[in-house]
């Protein structure tokens, strides 16, 4: 029997449809984001690893309703699949694989519901997402978007009691993680319209939109980038706490996740402007060993 088919068995999914229902997530989180998909298998105890998987794609769906197509398209999109999201909590029926998953997980997990709920509520802020002007701005879209997103799966590793200690380092990760994509993902953003690095953090650096568009590698745009992975860094390294305030295996998937964003500002810090070319990836090697001594650590744990 599979790794995979032995977690649902673990985490209680006996049901043949709704094993399938999960499989097609498992499938969805593996090709789509894969480091996070072998964190988590190889760091989380069975009965967690498919309502984590579950969690993630609804989060990766929400993603791909909101950043794809024009914008009408989008605002469609959206409010049709919240509608049946919320419907299929408040009945329990579905016709949707992602969301029966979903709707057997919150009811193992009671804790994702409110997650759910929150994030449906504020999710929209993608929709209206233009830009930054102020750094207040950035902040804002953080406690609208990104944080909402991030608690989907982070509610499933923390404390049970909603312990605000937690959710405000979570709230640090994903400040660091946040700003880390932005600068990292330059060269895929800017041909969509998309920047979201503030306007008076651009001033600050003599850097304007057009430069960073014409892809005009100078050594304010150097600087401008190493300004963001450090800001970056500073909010990964303070997240340092959370892993402490989870319990067991899940703190070691957490602190897993932070060592391989930092990972990955180290490469983008020491791309630099080239970011407007490409995005940098944590190295292979350094990924690796990470993830062998987060297993390690997560198998004492589990004695």
């Amino acid at each position: 029997m599979s790794a995979w088919n032995q977690s649902l068995d673990a985490a209680g999914v006996r049901e043949p449809g709704l094993r399938r229902d999960y499989d097609g997530q498992r499938e969805l989180v593996a090709r789509s984001r894969r480091t996070s998909y072998l964190a988590a298998r190889l760091l989380l105890p069975r009965p967690m690893l498919p309502h984590v998987v579950a969690a993630t794609a609804v989060m990766h769906h929400g993603d791909d309703l909101l950043d794809t197509g024009p914008r009408p398209q989008r605002l469609s999109a959206w409010a049709s699949w919240e509608g049946e999201v919320r419907r299929a909590l408040d009945t329990g029926l579905s016709d949707d694989p992602l969301i029966r998953a979903l709707v057997h997980t919150t009811g193992v997990h009671p804790q994702l519901r409110v997650a759910v709920e929150e994030y449906l509520s504020t999710a929209t802020a993608e929709l209206e997402f233009s830009g930054f002007a102020t750094e207040a701005d950035y902040q804002a879209y953080l406690d609208a978007y990104s944080l909402p997103a991030f608690m989907l799966v982070a509610s499933l590793l923390g404390p049970e009691d909603g312990d605000g200690r937690f959710r405000a380092a979570c709230r640090t990760l994903i400040d660091g993680s946040q700003r880390l994509d932005f600068v990292n993902d330059l060269a895929e953003d800017l041909p969509e319209g998309r920047l979201g690095i503030p306007t008076e953090t651009l001033e600050r650096f003599s850097v304007t939109a057009e430069d960073l568009a014409e892809g005009r590698e100078s050594s304010a745009v150097r600087e401008l980038v190493e300004d963001q992975t450090e800001a970056a860094r500073v909010c990964l390294r303070a997240a340092g706490k959370l892993p402490v305030l989870t319990a067991g295996p899940n703190g070691v998937l957490l602190q897993a996740v932070i060592d391989i964003e930092l990972l990955t500002a180290d490469a983008a810090f020491a791309r630099g402007a080239g970011l407007l070319r490409g995005s940098a990836s944590p190295p292979l090697v350094g990924t690796a060993r990470t993830l062998l001594g987060a297993r390690r650590r997560a198998r004492r744990q589990q004695r």
